[in-house]
């Protein structure tokens, strides 16, 4: 006889009370198998480790995470705290890094501080008192207290999109201004002479600062000045692209060649050229940050540094579980950028002629 509504209710409510104990008796294996499985998958035999999944499933049990982590003093969580969620940009080393940390059973707590410093120094401090037992922050460029404050806590961290060879922070990162100097030669090389830089804000923002650094110092091996009006700090999104475009273009003697800092300004760039009929790249050449997934399909397609996005996310995962599981500790390593050639660079326009009437 089919169970009324009721009886179904009952036995539902009663599965979803069930015990780590009751999924160990219907998988048929030791509690400490159980458990072991819930947290370390890899770790259990893939016909028991089905037996363990399908008795959890069937019992609609849910670990109680307070319970386990009294019980073995560990929370299991990490924190990340990364400047925005925005965009894809730091979902491509966001998503490789969570797989990393859920495969060796952690879960992950992340925050967003709008570029804002102190936003970042408060879900820094709520992320320690909630028990994380690591962090992944973006960036070095920080106060001082922040890593006092970390480290009072006894709290692992690695910082990623940035690297330094030295050992006071771990770095998953890779070298901005390195990357953004290769831009510049290349552009160089195509006989440019007049840039313009599109830069996130310089102040608590090291990416931005040792891109615009790099830029300088390519042009500097040239005995090129990049003028400081050429170069604009403004809110990373598409608008301020079409802005600074615009009013880049409507300089006495506009750039040749632009940089934009970040995709966003880049995109921008590339939409307001097109509203102001000035030809991409034969009048003015834009490069940019990033590559992400719309710079192949955006017309003019974008040259673009390829960051490495899914290797930080990666390695930052894989050392933050090597120092909280007492293991020989991953090697972090500054990882290659690579420039990626599309449409939207050539060679500089040559000078304008200019006529003058013949002499007698």
């Amino acid at each position: 006889m089919p169970q009324n509504s009721d009886e179904s209710v009952i036995n539902l409510f009663q599965k979803s009370n069930a015990t780590l104990e009751d999924v160990a008796k219907a998988s048929g294996v030791s509690l400490a198998t159980a458990s072991r499985c819930l947290n370390r998958p890899e770790s259990v035999r893939a016909d028991k480790r089905q037996r363990i999944q399908d008795a959890v499933e069937d019992l609609n049990y849910v670990p109680h995470g307070a319970a386990r982590a009294l019980a073995s003093k560990r929370t299991w969580m990490i924190g990340a705290v990364l400047p925005s969620l925005d965009s894809s940009l730091f979902g491509g080393a966001l998503d490789p890094f969570q797989k990393e940390l859920a495969a060796a059973g952690y879960s992950v707590l992340i925050a967003s501080s709008d570029y804002d410093p102190e936003r970042e120094r408060i879900h820094i401090r709520n992320l320690l008192e909630s028990g994380v037992e690591a962090l992944l922050l973006v960036g070095a460029d920080r106060d001082p207290a922040v890593y006092r404050l970390i480290d009072a806590k006894q709290v692992p961290y690695v910082l990623s999109w940035v690297y330094e060879p030295n050992q006071e922070h771990a770095y998953a990162g890779f070298d901005n201004a390195g990357a953004a100097t290769h831009l510049a030669n290349y552009l160089l090389m195509l006989g440019h002479r007049r840039f313009g830089v599109m830069s996130g804000f310089n102040e608590g923002n090291d990416r931005a600062q040792l891109r615009l650094k790099g830029v300088q110092t390519a042009l500097a091996a040239k005995s090129i000045t990049l003028d400081p009006d050429s170069v604009y700090e403004r809110k990373f999104s598409v608008e301020d692209g079409r802005d600074v475009f615009r009013l880049m273009m409507s300089m006495p003697e506009p750039p040749t060649a632009i940089i934009c800092g970040a995709a966003p300004f880049a995109y921008g760039a590339l939409f307001e050229a097109a509203e102001m009929g000035v030809a991409v790249p034969d009048e003015v050449s834009v490069a940019g940050f990033d590559d992400l997934w719309l710079a192949p399909h955006i017309s003019p397609s974008l040259t673009a540094v390829r960051t490495p996005r899914r290797e930080m996310g990666e390695h930052a995962a894989r050392y933050l579980v090597s120092k909280l599981e007492g293991q020989r500790v991953a090697q972090l390593r500054a990882f290659e950028t690579k420039l990626i050639v599309r449409n939207s660079t050539g060679p500089a326009p040559m000078p304008k002629k200019i006529d003058r009437p013949p002499t007698e």
